[in-house]
């Protein structure tokens, strides 16, 4: 990660509907610069921005389309919606993008949530996480086999997902449990190996039930 060049942020947004047209400030830490892009939104597949911020009504209507334009181009991505029902937070967190519930954040939130999705981190705000879990506790409820999958991990392994599961990177996880982000980091690549995960975002939606898991 680039420690001395703030970002720079498309924002992909119909006309007169992204709110926040004073971010970022001068003063900001982390974001220096934000491009506006209309729908269709065709232009992201050539993009050299660092994040890009989708603000839709539906995610489930817009976010699939935006998604085939970046994985192109590998730029991570952060949805900004007023919808915060599970059905919409999973299918964009399954996406591998941050999700901001609208009402749920400040502009400061909006810096921290670019700078996190650009280091490779899922940034979802309280309510997103909030809909992420409600929703896969309810799908795990009586599900034998999430049981079994997460009776794979130790104590600390478990500690370490409830953390991930909130948007956490390694290296917040290691300041909330006091371990070096190394060992987080070493914690983590047991777990996705236990959960047969390709990624962060994968061993997420398993832990929280969100995603079929393989029966035995």
């Amino acid at each position: 990660m680039r420690s001395s060049q703030r970002l720079s942020v498309v924002v992909a947004s119909a006309e007169g509907t992204w709110p926040h047209d004073g971010w970022p400030a001068p003063e900001d830490q982390f974001v220096s610069s934000v491009l506006r892009v209309a729908p269709p939104y065709a232009g992201l597949r050539e993009t050299t921005a660092d994040v890009v911020m989708l603000r839709c009504e539906d995610p489930s209507e817009t976010f699939p389309g935006v998604l085939t334009a970046l994985d192109a181009r590998g730029v991570p991505a952060i949805v900004v919606s007023g919808r915060q029902d599970t059905e919409a937070v999973v299918e964009v967190f399954r996406g591998g993008a941050g999700y901001l519930v609208e009402g749920d954040y400040c502009e400061q939130m909006l810096s921290s949530a670019a700078m996190a999705a650009f280091a490779g981190h899922t940034y979802l705000s309280p309510s997103a996480s909030a809909a992420l879990r409600e929703g896969a506790r309810r799908m795990a409820a009586t599900d034998e086999a999430m049981e079994r999958l997460r009776a794979l991990l130790s104590p600390r392994e478990q500690q370490i997902m409830e953390l991930l599961s909130t948007g956490l990177g390694a290296q917040q996880i290691g300041q909330r449990l006091r371990l070096s982000e190394k060992t987080v980091r070493n914690n983590l690549s047991n777990i996705y190996a236990k959960l047969d995960a390709r990624s962060g975002t994968d061993a997420v939606l398993r832990w929280l039930g969100a995603t079929p898991v393989l029966r035995t």
